[in-house]
């Protein structure tokens, strides 16, 4: 009885077994093994020299043929996960059984007997539950691999599929992640790390734990050894080695770089083949380049955040808090990032290629690019343009301009009183310097001569100049727009900049994407772009404008890079760029190949401290750049356009004057030891046939225009005038004659001068009339004036005086205050006054 109940149960056992691995078989048929090589694979990113960058992907994974696989990672892969792969048909049926007793024994599941054709069916088709039904179609699906691919085949999907932690899919990815090289170049060492790591590849990850990473490691040595894939002295020699990797990339290997090439490839071929299939990107970046800035930029900003004066948040605290929220699960409530930012964008001059794009310190606390959305004054930056429309207008760098105090209601720069600041020269010891040329202007960044001479080209005139030059952000049609008021990207400001290397023209636009291909070379995306050329401004003028940039970099506001940064003798130029009230430090240069832009501050604007100039904060970092940059691109002298019409020309020109020189351009000079010296006043300018005066200096000599003053008033003839002033009563002045009861700028002086045989003083003060008051309708005002009739002599005349603003005050009488003496100039100190001129104009004729 007992044996047929034992039978009838082995019968039943028999026919439920038989239907169960029925029904599996057939439920493995269902499977499409040809999905086995369909893995999403990324997309690799490679610079302009085919170096791999980066990677699109929702798995990081490349695949590679067998062939690319190394022989030891293969070994070293079955020794540990399947020691019988080359003799089992897809599972090893003494494997599970000695796995079954081990797992009895120890009360838990110890150890796993899955075969690597298991492990690739269990992948490849999600059989993630752990049950009993689950291992046995995946025993069945791992015959129908066997039977459909050879073991090379199989273990090139393995190695292609698996998971080895740090987010990184495939032997190709996980070599290239952990040890920064493709996969056909690991040693020993590396090889069996990667081996060991597969059973918990987070655990075991050397970034996770080094140590239990290298036990791991061991552990997979000894089965080669035992198995005989190495020799004894290769597993000793290979066991003694420390692992070594490389640093973790940050957000899934992300920089600004990265995700802004993953958004123009989305754009080109759409989101799901962009990250599944594979493709090759080749890109316009210089991977070293890339990485000189970055580091440049780390180095510089961490330098500036050690500094006494700086009262904000740091890099260090932030990544501090951020690490702690990371760990903690709290990455919710983790605020943005508050520290000094920057950003660095480089252009090829002649394509418009991006080499270079850097759009923060850290990708993984702010994902916002500065370098090419944020908008922010370029300050002094764009005063460059300012010139350019002005030369086109037909000034040229001999041009002579007034560098004097400024009513600031004529800019409205930090508001509408006040005089115009100066921060453009870049020192705190700013001084106004009087009667200049254009290119000391522009190379000593000075603020109220760049709006006198924008002023003089026109609002409208720079504004055209700057849209045509690529800058599309909205720039306000107002004076303040001269000194870089209004926001513009860090991108646009560079394409702008490159009108001066390329002679007036620019590239279209910038870009960063060159064509995407499949693995095979199939052309998939091309940008086919043309080689349209934009003219901004003629030749000559971008010519005259870099000549004043290249004295900027050498001799102005931006020296330091060669006596303090360490810029190579490189044909360079440059401008640095410092916005209103130091929320803002740049600088934008280039030579002859390449332009660079650098931008340093906060992303909420405030202050980085008082004195942030763009030659402390941006220019170092620009000159590793431009040092790195001429090593891999040998720049060449900019040459001096030539034209059928004679293009640009020498001439010799008196500083003084702003017109030609001649044998008499001298000034005399005090030397330290009170020595009178004559010292030449004139230097070689450039400027086209129609910019150059023809007139020589009228400063110096005896030059034709003043001659009428060395003659008396009865040898020259005189119009008749219509009244006679003998018939007409003068009236008496009652008080000392004002122009406006409130002069707070002191932009008007009143002028008051006696007829007859002045004092040198009073004479002294006619000469500093403000611009646009001629000298004779001030004489006439003071004849009108005086006392009797015109008689007034010069010991009697009334004191020249200043206004004091008259303050009401609620039920008292107005006080009438008495104007306070102003010493005449020459008696004044030279660092009191703020009306000053390097030129006196000629005194005038007394007699008129």
């Amino acid at each position: 009885m007992p044996i047929a109940i034992l039978a009838i149960l082995v019968v039943v056992l028999a026919v439920y077994i038989s239907s169960l691995a029925a029904d599996l078989k057939a439920q493995a048929k269902a499977f499409d093994i040809s999905k086995l090589e369909q893995m999403e694979s990324a997309s690799v990113i490679l610079d302009r020299n085919g170096k791999i960058f980066g990677q699109i992907y929702v798995e990081n994974r490349e695949t590679v043929p067998y062939d690319q696989l190394p022989h030891d990672l293969i070994n070293a892969v079955v020794a540990v996960e399947d020691a019988k792969f080359y003799q089992h048909h897809g599972y090893d049926l003494f494997g599970i059984i000695r796995a079954a007793l081990k797992n009895l024994t120890a009360g838990h599941v110890r150890q796993g007997a899955s075969t690597i054709t298991q492990q690739l069916a269990r992948n490849s088709f999600s059989l993630k539950q752990k049950t009993f039904r689950r291992k046995l179609l995946e025993i069945f699906l791992a015959q129908r691999i066997e039977d459909n691919f050879s073991k090379q085949k199989i273990l090139e999907l393995y190695l292609n599929r698996i998971y080895f932690g740090a987010g990184l899919y495939g032997a190709e990815a996980a070599s290239r992640g952990y040890f920064g090289k493709p996969a056909r170049e690991m040693s020993l060492v590396e090889c069996a790390t990667l081996a060991g790591l597969i059973k918990s590849p987070n655990r075991l990850s050397p970034w996770t734990d080094r140590a239990t990473s290298r036990e791991a490691r061991d552990y997979a040595l000894d089965r080669m050894r035992d198995l005989r894939f190495i020799s004894r002295e290769q597993c000793a020699n290979a066991r003694s080695q420390e692992i070594v990797v490389g640093s973790r990339q940050n957000a899934q290997g992300q920089t600004y770089a990265v995700d802004y090439i993953r958004q123009q490839v989305i754009a080109a071929v759409g989101w799901d083949r962009a990250i599944n299939e594979g493709y090759r990107i080749h890109t316009t970046i210089d991977v070293d380049l890339q990485k000189v800035a970055e580091d440049a930029l780390r180095k510089n900003l961490e330098q500036i955040e050690q500094r006494p004066d700086y009262n904000h948040p740091t890099y260090a605290q932030y990544a501090a808090s951020f690490r702690k929220a990371k760990a903690n699960g709290t990455m919710s409530n983790q605020p943005a990032p508050e520290y000094l930012q920057g950003a660095v964008i480089g252009l090829d001059n002649a394509t418009g290629d991006i080499l270079v794009l850097v759009g923060g310190r850290d990708f993984e606390h702010n994902q916002y690019n500065r370098a090419l959305q944020a908008r922010r004054p370029a300050g002094t930056a764009m005063l460059p343009f300012v010139y350019a429309a002005a030369f086109e207008k037909g000034m040229y760098p001999g041009s002579l301009v007034e560098d004097s105090p400024l009513d600031n209601r004529a800019v409205m720069i930090g508001g509408t009183t006040g005089i115009l600041g100066e921060w453009g020269p870049e020192s705190a010891e700013n001084r106004y310097e009087g009667t200049m040329t254009a290119r000391q202007a522009l190379a000593k960044s000075k603020d109220g001569a760049t709006v006198r001479i924008g002023m003089d080209a026109g609002v409208d005139a720079m504004l055209q100049l700057c849209a045509a030059a690529g800058i599309h952000s909205p720039l306000r049609p107002y004076p303040a727009t001269f000194l870089g008021s209004s926001e513009v990207t860090l991108a646009e400001l560079a394409l702008a900049y490159t009108i001066f290397p390329n002679g007036g023209w620019r590239p279209n636009a910038s870009h960063i994407l060159e064509r995407i291909e499949e693995k095979d070379g199939t052309l998939v995306w091309d940008a086919k772009r043309e080689s349209i050329r934009k003219l901004v401004t003629k030749p000559e003028t971008a010519y005259e404008v870099h000549s004043c940039l290249a004295d900027a970099l050498e001799s102005g506001t931006g020296k330091a890079a060669f006596t303090q940064f360490g810029l190579k003798k490189i044909p360079a130029a440059g401008k640095t760029g410092t916005a209103y009230d130091f929320t803002d430090a740049l600088f934008a240069g280039y030579d002859s190949n390449f332009t660079c832009a650098v931008w340093a501050g906060f992303d909420k604007p405030q202050k980085i401290y008082r004195g942030a100039f763009g030659r402390e904060l941006a220019l170092p970092v620009w000159v590793d750049i431009m040092n790195a940059a001429g090593e891999h691109y040998p720049p060449q002298e900019i040459k001096q356009p030539t034209s059928a019409s004679g293009g640009l020309k020498q001439v010799e020109i008196c500083s003084r004057s702003g017109l030609l020189a001649t044998d008499k351009c001298y000034d005399a000079v005090k030397t330290p030891n009170g020595d009178t010296v004559q010292r030449r006043t004139t230097y070689m300018e450039i400027g086209t046939q129609s910019q150059v005066p023809t007139e020589p200096c009228n400063i110096h000599g005896e030059p034709r225009a003043r001659l009428a003053r060395f003659f008396s008033s009865s040898d020259l003839p005189r119009a008749a005038l219509a009244v006679d002033v003998s018939e007409v009563t003068p009236i008496a002045v009652k008080s000392t004659t004002l122009l406006a009861d409130k002069d707070p700028y002191n932009s008007l002086r009143p002028t008051l001068k006696p007829e007859p045989s002045p004092q040198p003083a009073a004479e002294t003060v006619a000469n500093q009339k403000p611009d646009g008051v001629a000298g004779d309708s001030a004489v006439k005002t003071a004849n009108v004036s005086g006392s009797g009739a015109g008689t007034q002599t010069a010991e009697s005349a009334p004191e020249i005086r200043k206004a004091i603003p008259v303050q009401p005050q609620d039920k008292k009488p107005v006080e009438i205050r008495r104007a306070i003496p102003v010493k005449p100039p020459d008696q004044e100190k030279e660092d009191g006054t703020l009306l000053k001129s390097a030129t006196p104009p000629p005194p005038a004729d007394i007699d008129e």
